[in-house]
């Protein structure tokens, strides 16, 4: 029997239970406060095979990749709900908020969200839908004169990325995080 894997291809029941008891683990290595996400020593939690591991995820990015999955579906349709919202701006600025307490909340998100590359098919596609959403919202936003038009999907993704890296060089608190978010909403506005 074969199931259809969360990566897409279609995986025979036994690799499709070895790949969800990989990720199980992972999260559970996560959740103990370990991210090093050491696939020798996940494999052997999981009580799989190292070959096995690397088969479905072929380097920690990959399972990074698959762990973000839906927090990405969560970012995309808050972007899809920010870009139908009436007051483009104030969507754009919860959109921007809530992008950036994720990446804060799960760095291993917030190293997805940002990489220039993509192991995983799906992490592209998600990310595809992501920008698709945030283009909508931008081009509403430049409708109203609110950003500037120089300004991409894929430039805000990199800005929020900064700001998140900002962040983690010191301590992250609630003030620096409105201070910054507003430095970033004010660059945007158009050249006065």
């Amino acid at each position: 029997m074969t199931l259809k894997g969360e990566q897409g291809p279609t995986l025979r029941t036994d690799a499709a239970r070895n790949r969800a008891r990989v990720l199980q683990v992972a999260r559970e290595q996560l959740a103990a406060g370990d991210d090093s996400l050491q696939l020798n020593t996940i494999a052997r939690l999981a009580g799989v095979g190292v070959g096995t591991v690397y088969r479905h995820f072929p380097n920690r990015h990959a399972l990074r990749e698959a762990l973000s999955a839906e927090r990405f579906r969560e970012l995309v349709a808050e972007a899809q709900a920010a870009a139908a919202d009436e007051d483009a701006l104030g969507g754009l600025h919860r959109l921007l908020r809530f992008t950036l307490a994720r990446a804060l909340d799960d760095s291993g998100f917030a190293a997805v969200l940002e990489s220039a590359s993509d192991t995983e098919e799906q992490t592209s596609a998600l990310k595809a839908e992501l920008d698709l959403a945030v283009a909508h919202l931008l081009d509403r936003a430049r409708g109203i004169g609110a950003i500037r038009r120089d300004i991409e999907a894929d430039d805000v993704r990199r800005l929020l990325c900064g700001i998140e890296h900002a962040l983690r060089s010191g301590a992250i608190d609630s003030t620096r995080t409105e201070v910054y978010l507003g430095v970033l909403l004010e660059g945007l506005r158009p050249p006065r």
